[in-house]
């Protein structure tokens, strides 16, 4: 991996008072909830004033503090709504905390941090991020979740006030009831059993509450590629489009896109876990690339997301970090065969060879054609069955796939499909046995987007295919091939060789263990049989700290965590076959690892 540039430090107020927010809001809810706590000199006389203030004080600082907690996050992400509601909360937690402990302190703490937030105000203007109905149940299984954890406390801080010995089953009982504001099984002395109720009731409100506002509040859904835009990005391509191998994939429709001042560049991403991600290079013309990048920073300054690119070129990472500041590393390597040179004659290329000659000899045929090429029959033939030899549930891919099969306006894609006649009874997709799509690289190269192949069909389906494109590349004009991504190349194919030092090693045992989910070193060695030049690519970013959350975020976009509750079987396959278009990624040979 190599570095390039050091970026600048990001905003350190957010940062500051969001984590100031989160201490006050503990400090809030332990004076809520633990009686040595909220010890002073007038408790006690507070504890008996009419109407039960002090209960209701309590209740108060306890649902003060879980919303303090809640909007810290927000606060650091410097989000204007985030700020809204902490200036509203802070003087009512610094109320509760001067009525129910008397506590000068925990006023001042208060009021301490709403005086950064009016004086810093302009610093928190972030608009919202795109979000769908799935955070409103997110919501409710968290809060609820941590309603019941914090519920068992407060009813268990009180061992000299209980009647009886409870167990844990009582205890529990008396949390889920006082959630829903009723009395439950363990009785208290004195005005403790108005604390607890008023507390746990406290609790259930905020839990109903943000779930409410979460489901009915408007919606801001994740931007998706406009007919418009489509269009406009199509015209770039067919101008620039031989610049990037991964410059087609611009045009899925789950991204969102921002062009140029001139219009004669652009930059695609999604917005996943506030991190605006970015792959491959811009599209257009190069001279256009920072009009382009300085929109992308400045529409991910307004909502205070991360910035990250996936999957640049060294040409790609040297402007993105000289006009942004960012840094880059190197990720790992494209495979990219020149058809001219590509050749199954020697010893290099010898299992690839008679694997392929084994596989025509058991009466499998290839077939490579343009996607305008096929009938309407045919080509929802491969669609169904793309879809169904998925090897996941989720659908992976983001930056190096292109997400459908088919799409009228994709004509110029490529398709190889391997066909075999069977003696006995033919399956669902007839001879059909495997797939392979390819999208437009520029006017003479194409680059790899998903492999599928039947789990019954004999092994080396996906080899014998990209020898039938590579030999069939010349009738379409094609002179370059673009294969599959091979993360952290370098690092495998050095750590395996003599002399490699022993942190070397131990990286390369650590990606060989990983490979075991991430098809890290399979994909290299699968690449590597033929034979290709290697094109590093790279991750831009902002800071260190950010990369966790960019993997994360990337590992969500390319499908290989779903955070998202999945439908039933049978409600997923309806969906399925109603849509025109396929799916983009293989299981056993996926474009991006």
């Amino acid at each position: 991996m190599r570095r390039v540039l050091r970026g600048p430090r990001p905003e350190a107020v957010p940062a500051v008072v969001g984590r100031a927010c989160a201490l006050v809001g503990l400090l809030d809810i332990a004076a809520g909830v633990f009686p040595r706590f909220r010890r002073s000199r007038m408790h006690a006389l507070a504890e008996v004033l009419p109407g039960s203030f002090g209960p209701f004080a309590a209740a108060l600082s306890l649902s003060a503090g879980v919303l303090l907690l809640l909007l810290a996050h927000g606060l650091k992400r410097r989000k204007r709504r985030a700020w809204r509601a902490a200036v509203a909360l802070l003087p009512a937690g610094a109320a509760a905390q001067f009525v129910y402990r008397h506590s000068v302190v925990g006023v001042l703490l208060s009021l301490a941090l709403l005086a950064p937030l009016l004086v810093h105000r302009a610093q928190f203007a972030a608009l919202p991020d795109p979000r769908s109905r799935w955070r409103a149940l997110a919501n409710f299984v968290l809060m609820g979740a941590g309603s019941l954890a914090l519920g068992l406390v407060i009813v268990s801080v009180h061992p000299h006030r209980v009647v009886g010995d409870p167990g844990l089953a009582d205890r529990l009982t008396h949390v889920v009831y006082g959630l829903f504001g009723f009395e439950g099984p363990v009785a208290y002395q004195g005005s403790t059993s108005w604390t607890v109720a008023f507390s746990l009731g406290a609790l259930g409100w905020l839990t109903a509450a943000t779930t409410a506002y979460l489901a009915f509040r408007p919606e801001h859904p994740a931007a998706r590629l406009t007919k418009e835009d489509e269009a406009r990005l199509r015209a770039l391509l067919d101008r620039h489009g031989g610049r990037d191998s991964l410059g087609h994939f611009a045009l899925r429709r789950d991204k969102a896109v921002v062009f140029s001042p001139s219009g004669k560049a652009a930059v695609t991403y999604r917005v996943v876990c506030g991190v605006m991600l970015a792959s491959g290079d811009p599209i257009g013309d190069v001279e256009a690339w920072p009009g382009a990048i300085e929109r992308f920073m400045d529409e991910a300054r307004a909502h205070s997301w991360t910035p990250a690119v996936m999957g640049c070129s060294e040409t790609g990472g040297e402007v993105w970090t000289r006009e942004t500041g960012l840094d880059a590393l190197e990720l790992g390597d494209e495979a990219v065969v020149d058809v001219a040179d590509f050749s199954l004659a020697g010893r290099a290329m010898r299992n690839v060879r008679q694997m392929v000659k084994r596989i025509e000899r058991a009466g499998y045929e290839t077939r490579v054609r343009r996607v305008r090429d096929l009938g309407d029959a045919e080509l929802e033939r491969i669609r169904r069955a793309a879809g169904d030899w998925r090897g996941t549930d989720t659908e992976r891919g983001f930056s190096m796939a292109l997400g459908r099969i088919g799409d009228p306006a994709d004509g110029d894609c490529l398709i190889a499909t391997a066909h075999k006649q069977d003696a006995e009874e033919p399956g669902p997709y007839g001879d059909l046995k495997a797939i392979l799509h390819f999208v437009p690289w520029g006017a003479d190269g194409v680059s790899l987007d998903l492999m599928r192949r039947d789990r019954s069909a004999d092994p080396g389906m996906n080899e014998l295919l990209i020898v039938a494109a590579l030999q069939a590349a010349p009738r379409f004009g094609i002179s370059r091939v673009s294969l599959n991504f091979a993360m952290f190349r370098s690092a495998l194919a050095r750590g395996e060789k003599i002399g490699a030092g022993p942190v070397l090693r131990a990286w390369r045992g650590l990606l060989v263990f990983l490979s075991r989910w991430f098809q890290i070193e399979s994909l290299y060695k699968f690449n590597a049989k033929f034979q290709p030049r290697w094109e590093p690519r790279f991750v831009v970013y902002r800071a260190s700290a950010d990369l966790p959350r960019i993997g994360f975020a990337a590992m969500q976009a390319e499908g290989f965590v779903d955070l998202a509750l999945p439908l039933p079987r049978f409600l997923r396959r309806r969906t399925t076959a109603a849509r025109p278009c396929a799916h983009s990624v293989a299981d056993g040979g996926v474009r991006a690892a």
